[in-house]
């Protein structure tokens, strides 16, 4: 399988205008390819992933890395995923049936059939089996990371920020300097910007999620070099398992050497 190709030859709506384009269009000077396959845009991992690139965009952007997104859901949910995360919309196109995921084989996820229940049922209840970590390996191990924190993350709230996480009341970036102190993710810390997502998600959640069918599916995340060469992969085993480094999800282009050509 070329996923290189896969992606050249694939044309999706994109959200800036409405079009149906080749999700690869502009990108053919690019120096470094990061391509972002995400699950169901109301799925807390890629509103995670997306905190993660406006954390580092400033750094992306001076290494001249480009970036294209696809998840799935339609027009409304990435025009709201993109107000939310200031994902730019000229970078994010939906699927609304993951087409693109199967054709690049990725995870679905649970996919039981239970009786009596419907295509949206069953989607949820083998996502309730998967967040109890049943087919979703690693995912109740990050779930109390978040609680537990990790000094080999960075600290992830600024002391002066203010984080509005209903239904807590809004928290001042230094209070969780009394869980553990600076420098590194404070126990509670990830865990509180995962419940700000979370209350987004549910709060609106017939626009993130327009189609229940396709909650289980898993995303993947690749990284190419000029000539269209697979230089990173990693594909999503499970529920918040969107990066093989799990304190530094980004690592993987930040750390490379990008002043070699390619």
């Amino acid at each position: 399988m070329n996923i290189y190709q896969i992606l050249k030859q694939s044309q999706r709506l994109r959200i800036s205008d409405g079009e149906i384009v080749p999700i690869l269009s502009g990108c053919e000077n690019a120096h470094r390819l990061l391509v972002l396959i995400w699950s169901q845009l109301g799925d807390f991992d890629n509103l995670e992933y997306a905190w993660w690139w406006e954390r580092e965009s400033a750094k992306l952007q001076a290494m001249g890395v480009t970036i294209r997104a696809v998840g799935i859901g339609n027009a409304a949910s990435g025009l709201k995923f993109c107000e939310y995360t200031k994902f730019p919309t000229e970078w994010l196109f939906v699927d609304p049936d993951a087409q693109l995921h199967q054709e690049l084989e990725l995870y679905q996820g649970l996919t039981w059939k239970f009786p009596l229940l419907t295509t949206g049922q069953n989607a949820w209840l083998n996502l309730m089996l998967m967040c109890a970590g049943i087919g979703s390996p690693g995912t109740l191990a990050e779930v109390f990371r978040g609680y537990l924190g990790d000094k080999q993350a960075p600290q992830l709230i600024d002391d002066e920020e203010v984080i509005h996480a209903k239904p807590l009341p809004p928290l001042k970036g230094s209070f969780f300097k009394m869980a553990g102190g600076t420098g590194f993710q404070r126990p509670f810390e990830l865990a509180t910007l995962r419940l700000r997502n979370m209350t987004e998600v549910l709060s609106n959640w017939s626009t993130y999620v327009p189609n229940s069918a396709y909650l289980t599916q898993r995303g993947a995340t690749f990284l190419f070099d000029s000539q269209g060469n697979l230089l990173y992969k990693h594909c999503d085993r499970g529920i918040l398992d969107f990066a093989r480094d799990k304190s530094n999800p980004l690592s993987f282009v930040l750390e490379e050497d990008l002043s070699k050509t390619s």
